[in-house]
């Protein structure tokens, strides 16, 4: 569900997206063959891979009623970590141990980190979702909220065609056009598809090793560091300055220990780290380590990648999170209102949305020690009443 843009997307968008949306379908469509034949690819080509081209009104609807990450952190991780997921993934690791080891050696990527977006994204590869892939990336593109995002992942995928990967009539996949087992889209594919099984292409849909080691390779190029953690399960003291808490505050593991935060498993590792509260003081609590922060390029969902990296440590091994006893959280009515009072003071809280993303938690946490209250950035209503 990646929708960061990648390097080679940009170079794609550059000066031609905002320009190249709305009006007719069909102009859109004549628009992107002159485009393509431009870019060096024959109009026979183009025709062949336009035949079937249609506008994907369910696709749209999709786009507009996302709501799934206005869960809160404990809440959604109960209901995605499910007991079949759990076991799934311990058969899996078995069954694609030698994968695995694989991947580990040549990008230093865990089986942890890959079972739980491959369980995530697709119940490991049993629900790749059946949008037509051409039809989505069309319809977005044509579509103006973010054309600057698919419509270079139409190219894309029409150079995976050309490639013989890509079929513009059977390829089917997400809503957003992500396709195969650990949905990538189809610039990703160009960059970070890797033919694992050796059989001479790419098929993230029907081959789990072409899907995992594609995945591994992604998030490698993407900066993940080596045989180094991501996420690791804490207590923290009640005494403890939440100031310091938050995504955009890092301390070495030795000075958080000196606050008195300590693992709950293992011991700390020697590595930079933030102090990650999903629900608050009262809540669970984990330092995030520098891949923590990669898998965002992955996925831009504070909630969803929090629960994707503290179910890949589930995977390797970690017990059940400590759920603590939150505040409880706002409601969606109430988290809009919230939002458009830290805009009113000049919060940047990207955008009004009623989800607690990573940029109203950083408001939140401001507002709080301007008002002094423990700074843990998490809203409650007692501060959504003093605002």
């Amino acid at each position: 569900m990646r929708h960061a843009l990648s390097s080679l997307c940009l170079v794609l968008a550059a000066g031609t997206a905002q320009a190249q949306c709305g009006g007719s379908f069909s102009s859109f469509l004549s628009g992107f063959k002159q485009e393509a034949v431009a870019r060096g690819h024959s109009a026979a080509n183009v025709d062949r891979f336009l035949a079937n081209a249609r506008q994907d009104q369910k696709v749209l609807n999709a786009d507009r009623a996302q709501g799934i990450f206005r869960m809160n952190f404990t809440d959604f991780a109960r209901r995605v970590i499910s007991a079949n997921r759990m076991q799934n993934g311990q058969r899996n690791a078995q069954k694609y141990a030698s994968t695995f080891a694989s991947i580990q050696r040549q990008y230093g990527v865990p089986k942890g980190i890959l079972l739980a977006f491959w369980a995530l994204e697709t119940d490991y590869g049993q629900v790749q979702g059946d949008f037509n892939t051409l039809n989505a990336l069309l319809t977005l593109a044509h579509d103006c909220r973010r054309p600057e995002l698919f419509r270079p992942q139409a190219f894309a995928a029409l150079t995976l065609y050309e490639r013989g990967d890509f079929d513009p009539v059977r390829t089917t996949g997400a809503w957003a056009g992500e396709i195969g087992q650990v949905q990538m889209l189809p610039a990703d594919i160009l960059e970070n598809g890797v033919d694992g099984d050796g059989n001479g292409h790419v098929d993230l849909k029907g081959s789990s090793v072409d899907a995992l080691h594609s995945g591994a390779k992604m998030l490698r190029s993407l900066g993940w560091r080596p045989n180094e953690p991501w996420l690791q399960e804490v207590t923290v003291p009640s005494n403890l300055d939440w100031s310091k808490s938050g995504l955009d505050h890092q301390l070495s593991t030795r000075d958080w220990a000196r606050m008195g935060v300590k693992p709950r498993q293992g011991d700390l590792a020697g590595l930079p780290a933030s102090l990650l509260l999903p629900e608050g003081r009262n809540g669970p609590a984990f330092l995030a380590y520098p891949n923590f922060r990669v898998l965002f390029e992955w996925n831009q969902s504070f909630v969803y990648v929090t629960t994707a990296a503290y179910f890949a440590t589930r995977l390797e091994g970690a017990p059940v999170f400590a759920a603590g006893n939150p505040s409880p959280p706002l409601s969606g009515n109430e988290m809009v209102a919230l939002q458009k009072k830290l805009a009113a003071r000049g919060h940047d809280v990207g955008g009004i949305d009623g989800i607690l993303g990573e940029k109203t938690r950083e408001a939140v946490q401001k507002e709080q020690i301007r008002l002094g209250l423990p700074a843990d950035a998490w809203p409650t209503r007692d501060l959504l009443n003093r605002l």
